[in-house]
């Protein structure tokens, strides 16, 4: 029996925030698949993270001035930033683009922002369940599916710094690509800490 109800738009929050960090990973992928205008696409980019940002912010605001809350502070704490730094990454990596001045896109980036797609999209089916923690059974295997995700990630991002440090390869380019290739890895395994932060919600709370 609650004696005092609980705010509940901190689920609104997340939604939000999980549908920013799609927006921007859908838009990474789209500049590496039709790769022109990276100046003006990374600046839409990095709309999209900042408004992530403003969402962060009135999340955090809220925690600090609601008495009760729907989930412990420190897991809305954890899930808000957590999202927060998947798009960070996506931000970063799409600024390095246009600040690398690359010339096109490498099929391995094409493919690492694919595999980044489909974990955002786990993430943000996840998050619109929190609400109804009776399918407990179904976040967590989203949960699962971005866990796969990210080995996947992490096999194609050794598959491509591989490729790099074959012969001819500028060393220029090599360190750019690098610094590429870790920045979109980073993004994946970010999907992972919020898979991670979920599942703990999950237990906590079923």
């Amino acid at each position: 029996m609650r004696f005092m109800p609980r705010d509940e738009k901190f689920y609104d929050l997340f939604e939000k925030g999980a549908q920013q960090v799609v927006q921007g990973a859908v838009q990474l992928e789209a500049l590496l698949k039709n790769y022109s205008d990276v100046q003006i696409k990374t600046k839409q980019i990095k709309d999209i993270e900042h408004e992530g940002d403003l969402i962060t912010h009135d999340t955090i605001e809220n925690l600090n001035r609601s008495f009760i809350t729907p989930l412990d502070r420190e897991d809305i704490h954890d899930l808000i930033t957590s999202l927060d730094d998947v798009l960070d990454y996506i931000e970063a990596c799409a600024e390095r683009f246009f600040l690398f001045k690359i010339d096109k896109a490498t099929e391995e980036s094409i493919l690492m922002s694919g595999i980044l797609v489909k974990a955002v999209k786990q993430i943000e089916q996840a998050v619109s369940q929190l609400r109804r923690l009776k399918q407990a059974d179904s976040i967590l295997k989203h949960c699962a599916e971005i866990d796969r995700l990210e080995h996947e990630g992490d096999y194609l991002h050794r598959q491509a710094v591989a490729k790099l440090f074959e012969p001819n390869n500028h060393p220029l380019e090599v360190i750019k690509w690098k610094e590429i290739y870790e920045t979109m890895e980073n993004a994946i395994d970010r999907c992972e800490d919020v898979a991670n932060v979920l599942e703990g919600i999950v237990l906590k709370n079923t």
